[in-house]
């Protein structure tokens, strides 16, 4: 197999290729600050060889801030922040400039939005999940297209008695109805907690379900939770103008670095719904053995659990500063230009007997739609290409892609009509094979595959990545399946 740096620029007509996209997208030109940025931030790409198409799985750093972090750390003395000493002050001052920062960027106001730092979104989401005052008479209502850690959040749910309803995405766009959403708001009993939770985009297939909804619900009663990972690094989200009560996100999904830090950004009156189950060192202000009571922070500190991770917590701001120097709208420009080269070609892509080699999950064109692609390869025959096959041929080209149900089961099961009894059978198999091949199963059972190969663009994609990604998708055409 060729090694990517020699792969790219033999890919048959990439300069000709080149040449026809920026005349055929003009406004490409108009992102060319981001090529400067790659050749001299993110050189390691190129030196390296690799063609990185998973920025949904986790973004890039950019090596300036690496070295920005790395000075202020060695400048300075920073103490556990629990603490009224120096350096436990220096990093309280910290922290709390970068908390301000965040709300900044996302224009939320510090008078109705607060923020609690967490390890990552899942915590977030986790944190919401424990300390939602479900009850019997409450529900909690769900889009079929939602990543696992708000499917988690059913359990919470379920033991406090409150009723669960997903919401389902309609094929093969995978959007939600929305003519069917009136009903389903319906469903929350006036008076009650009512919980709403959704993507802003999907991880699985990139789709951006309505901002619009937030506010329809919450006129209907709901609380709402928008998890905004996989839409916040190439989007734009404005709390000014959208008014979620609950925005879980992590930080290095936008600009890589670091990593084990995520935030929860909640309006202030939602946060005083919240009744947390226990309690951990740093979030109380008095606890007593003897009498076997405490007091929580009534701030957002009683949510912060132990020692936040408060020596990265400033590389946050570096961050967003980086992104803020770049503009937002200038990698969401690019990115959507690429996007769509991208679909349009793989979607003309056809064997020899006219049948398509690829099938994308989701939108076949940009309408409401992000940077990431889940598809399926078929050969002349129409059997599936097993995904982890193409991983593994993709590995070898040094193409960093993904594979599986990317932790979204509910928009796999929709997109690949996997049957119940199927899923139920699988689940319930003893012993469940470690790892769990799902794929390997519905493809035995039913000739249906339950996994696809996702890429996802991101903030120094160039035209090259997917370029040699359609490259590496045009080695498929005429081949039997399984062919290596």
């Amino acid at each position: 197999m060729l090694n990517v740096k020699e792969f790219i620029p033999r890919v048959a007509g990439l300069a000709a290729a080149q040449a026809r996209f920026e005349t055929e997208y003009p406004a490409y030109r108009a992102t060319s600050a981001l090529d400067g940025l790659r050749a001299g931030e993110y050189q390691r790409l190129e030196a390296e060889g690799h063609v990185y198409l998973d920025y949904t799985g986790g973004g890039l750093y950019a090596a300036s801030q690496v070295r920005a972090h790395h000075a202020l750390l060695e400048r300075h003395v920073f103490g556990n922040p629990h603490s009224q000493n120096p350096t436990s002050l220096a990093m309280t001052e910290r922290i709390e400039a970068v908390r301000a920062c965040v709300l900044d960027y996302f224009n939320a106001s510090p008078d109705e939005y607060t923020l609690i730092f967490t390890p990552n979104a899942s915590g977030a989401i986790k944190l919401v999940g424990e300390a939602y005052p479900f009850t019997p008479g409450g529900h909690f209502l769900l889009a079929a297209d939602n990543h696992n850690s708000t499917n988690g959040v059913r359990e919470f749910a379920r033991a406090r008695g409150a009723q669960v309803t997903y919401i389902p995405v309609t094929p093969p766009q995978l959007r939600l109805d929305p003519r069917a959403l009136p009903g389903y708001l319906a469903l929350g009993r006036p008076g009650a907690d009512n919980l709403l939770a959704y993507l802003a985009q999907s991880n699985y297939s990139g789709v951006q379900h309505p901002l619009e909804l937030i506010a329809l619900a919450q006129a209907r009663g709901w609380d709402v939770l928008l998890d905004a990972a996989a839409f916040v690094p190439t989007n734009r989200l404005d709390l000014s103008r959208w008014k979620p009560d609950f925005v879980p996100l992590s930080f290095y999904k936008i600009f890589g670095y670091p990593t084990g830090i995520g935030a929860l950004i909640v309006r202030k009156r939602a946060l005083a719904k919240l009744r947390r189950p226990w309690f951990a060192g740093g979030a109380i202000t008095m606890v007593s053995v003897r009498a076997g009571k405490h007091r929580l922070w009534p701030t957002v500190t009683g949510f912060e659990d132990g020692t936040v991770n408060y020596l990265n917590i400033p590389a946050v701001r570096i961050g967003l500063e980086h992104i803020e120097r770049i503009g937002l709208e200038v990698i969401q420009q690019r990115v959507r230009l690429l996007t769509e080269w991208l679909l349009e070609n793989l979607l003309a892509l056809r064997h020899s007997g006219g049948r398509p080699l690829v099938k994308i999950h989701g939108p076949q064109n940009m309408h409401c739609r992000g940077a990431t692609l889940a598809m399926n390869f078929y050969d002349p025959g129409g059997r599936p290409w097993d995904v982890f096959a193409v991983e593994q041929l993709a590995n070898a080209e040094r193409i960093s892609l993904r594979t599986g149900c990317f932790c979204n089961p509910g928009a796999s099961e929709i997109a690949h009509d996997l049957p119940r009894d199927g899923l139920d059978a699988f689940i319930e198999s003893e012993p469940l094979p470690i790892p769990p091949r799902l794929n390997d199963y519905m493809l035995a059972r039913y000739g249906q595959p339950a996994s696809a190969t996702r890429v996802s663009l991101g903030l120094v994609t160039n035209f090259a990545d997917v370029y040699a990604f359609y490259a590496f998708a045009s080695s498929f055409l005429n081949r039997p399946a399984g062919a290596a």
